[in-house]
């Protein structure tokens, strides 16, 4: 079952910038809120995704306007460059042999208008590496997990059930819903209904079931609603109040082609292991993680697949059943340092990342770093993270979303208003009134007031603090 609960990676690079340098002010539409200008914010989310991969993973997301998609068909010259790569390397007639046994929803267009939704999924490669070998390869893949996620699992000899003999790695997708459920039936709405962020941002529709459907088994309304943002333009509501769609449609492949896509932190995504954009970490490669069909099985379902305590497990053995028959099949060739195994590797799950300086992680959160320059300490900032949020700084606008904490995950966060422009803070007053300190008014750094005759200044934003009372390690410094 897919359930992808997490939607950031890693890769061997150097962390980004994690600070910038914000100016929040005071919100004069709001007297206990903040503003912060666009330009700040666009600035310090740019210096903590400068690393070039950021702009990989976000380019293999990219998507194409569905009325593109819909119109694909398989052998028409108008298709993507993309989905003419696939029909040469994985020919209707390839996709007849395998799906011998697959349900009727699952068919070789819905398949290629899969691929069309994704440019990235057998894409153009410019730098030498060979892009019609990863496109099969990938391919290749994809049916090793679809034999095991939906497949038959009929041994060859067994007339009975398999009157024409079919190998089991030949008997994908037979399964579009989960087994045991159907349309109508309500279930799998663990969470739903919570005053939490995920609802807030995927809220779950009344009557829905968010089961498992398609290839690769989609399943609960917070796997629905990101799959339905990128499928719909951002829009979640779509596949909350019909994941049927995702059974009923060439959604049913696409949600596979997005899993295989998807970076999930700690893991990188799919493609980057096969096509080796990826570069292990120290730490994944002391963990035994490497190139192979291996590292895919740990991406999808290592917790439970991968270790020495699963080495003789049935799914693992399955999956590599499978992909090592379909390799031999299709002759994929298996590179020296590629391993088809995971019961070397540490699982992801349980592989601990925290504080390597090699890795990047692409969700959002609140940044709890103290700042004194700043008000209230608050940083205004986000931080990237390890596990999933509401915000991915894979998705445009969602750094700023943030900051402004559009769904109320940050517990305690300063309320926040991103402006075009914020007006320049006034200066100190150089003739103050006697007694002009406002216990209700917040000063920044630099400020002056004067109280019974004498000037203090602000050493960093404060708000309530008597400058009599300041003492040495005061927010106050008495200047006169």
């Amino acid at each position: 079952m897919f359930k992808l609960g997490v939607l950031t990676t890693l890769i061997g690079c150097t962390l980004a910038a994690n600070s910038f340098a914000m100016n929040p002010q005071p919100d004069p539409q709001n007297p206990t809120g903040y503003i912060v200008s666009r330009a700040d914010v666009e600035a310090s989310e740019k210096a903590k995704t400068s690393d070039p991969m950021y702009a990989i993973w976000a380019k293999a997301l990219v998507t194409s306007p569905n009325s593109v998609v819909e119109a694909i068909e398989p052998g028409l010259a108008s298709n993507p460059n993309n989905v003419k790569r696939a029909e040469r390397v994985f020919s209707q007639s390839e996709w007849d042999f395998l799906t011998q046994m697959a349900a009727p929803e699952y068919t070789y267009t819905r398949f290629l208008r899969a691929i069309g939704k994704f440019p990235a999924f057998c894409g153009e490669y410019t730098d030498g590496r060979d892009s019609d070998a990863i496109c099969k390869k990938s391919i290749v893949t994809a049916f090793a997990h679809f034999a095991q996620e939906t497949g038959g699992h009929i041994a060859k000899d067994n007339v009975w059930d398999n009157p024409l003999g079919l190998e089991e790695w030949q008997q994908a997708l037979v399964h579009v819903r989960e087994m045991g459920w159907s349309e109508g039936q309500v279930g799998y709405t663990t969470g739903c209904g919570q005053n939490d962020w995920q609802n807030k941002r995927w809220p779950c529709a009344a009557g829905q079931g968010y089961f498992g459907r398609g290839a690769k088994q989609l399943s609960y309304h917070f796997n629905y609603g990101p799959f339905s943002e990128v499928m719909f333009d951002g829009d979640a509501s779509v596949l909350l109040n019909d994941p049927g769609r995702v059974a009923d449609s060439w959604l049913n492949l696409a949600s596979a082609i997005w899993f295989f896509l998807t970076p999930q932190a700690p893991k990188p995504a799919m493609l980057h292991v096969i096509d080796r954009t990826w570069k292990p970490s120290q730490r994944e490669i002391d963990a035994g993680i490497g190139y192979g069909f291996g590292t895919t099985i740990n991406i999808i379902n290592g917790g439970i697949e991968c270790g020495e305590h699963n080495k003789n497990k049935g799914q693992p053995v399955n999956r590599i059943r499978y992909w090592e028959g379909l390799a031999a099949h299709y002759q994929i060739p298996i590179e020296a340092d590629e391993k088809n195994t995971c019961w070397q590797q540490t699982p992801y799950g349980s592989l601990n990342l925290e504080g390597a300086t090699d890795v990047l992680y692409t969700n959002w959160d609140g940044d709890w770093t103290h700042h004194a320059d700043r008000p209230e300490g608050k940083s205004f900032e986000c931080k990237l993270v390890a596990y999933q949020t509401a915000y991915s700084a894979l998705i445009p606008g969602d750094y700023e979303k943030c900051i402004t904490n559009v769904y109320e995950s940050h517990p305690g966060w300063p309320e926040v208003r991103v402006v075009d422009k914020v007006e320049p803070t006034p200066g100190p007053n150089p003739n103050p009134n006697p007694n002009s300190w406002d216990a209700n008014k917040p000063y920044n750094t630099g400020d002056r007031v004067v109280v019974n005759g004498v000037t203090y200044e602000a050493k960093h934003w404060t708000k309530g603090d008597d400058p009599e009372k300041s003492g040495q390690w005061g927010p106050w410094i008495k200047i006169a």
